[in-house]
């Protein structure tokens, strides 16, 4: 038997739609931030009796892995030691290209006296060359697809292993949660 199939136009051009609207959604769903600590400078060292003060710049690698830009307001990172806030980060307001990477400077500012809190274990970590300090931001902003505003909510929890003699990153343990609001 010899069928033959009658040629649509109609049937591929709602093929080739399908296809391209799957991949439009396949793109177009939201991806976690991705988000490294390269490197920790110490760019001064301050005593000024009760207090001592150690201001760091922090070098972030952030990545954005969505096609669409990012916008986001300023903000502070908390940076924990052994689980008392030891200091902060400042993120100013900024943005961030589709499918980009950025190389962010962080000045950072630690209290010597809550480090001293913990002297024990800052002097048993300083020892074994292996310190771990957590840090906790949340950052605000939105995304724009044509006519559309996306509202985002990042949480970024981080931990980081360092040698505490030469500043150097050794590990490090990143977790985001993205959530969405959607404006018309």
């Amino acid at each position: 038997m010899d069928k033959r199939v009658k040629w649509s136009w109609t049937s591929a051009l709602v093929g080739a739609a399908s296809v391209v609207a799957a991949t439009a959604v396949i793109i177009a769903k939201p991806k976690d931030p991705v988000i490294d600590l390269i490197s920790v400078d110490l760019t001064s060292f301050m005593v000024k009796f009760p207090s001592v003060e150690a201001n760091l710049l922090l070098t972030v690698h952030a990545r954005n892995p969505n096609f669409a830009p990012a916008h986001y307001s300023p903000t502070t990172v908390s940076i924990f030691y052994d689980g008392s806030l030891l200091g902060s980060a400042d993120i100013a307001a900024g943005s961030q290209p589709p499918w980009s990477c950025q190389v962010l400077r962080l000045p950072a500012r630690l209290d010597g006296v809550k480090l001293a809190h913990h002297a024990g274990r800052f002097f048993s970590d300083v020892a074994r060359r292996e310190m771990v300090f957590d840090a906790a931001v949340d950052l605000a902003g939105d995304a724009q697809v044509m006519w559309w505003h996306r509202k985002f909510k990042i949480h970024v929890d981080s931990r980081v292993t360092m040698d505490p003699i030469i500043l150097d990153v050794v590990d490090q343990e990143n977790k985001s949660q993205l959530e969405f609001s959607y404006m018309w």
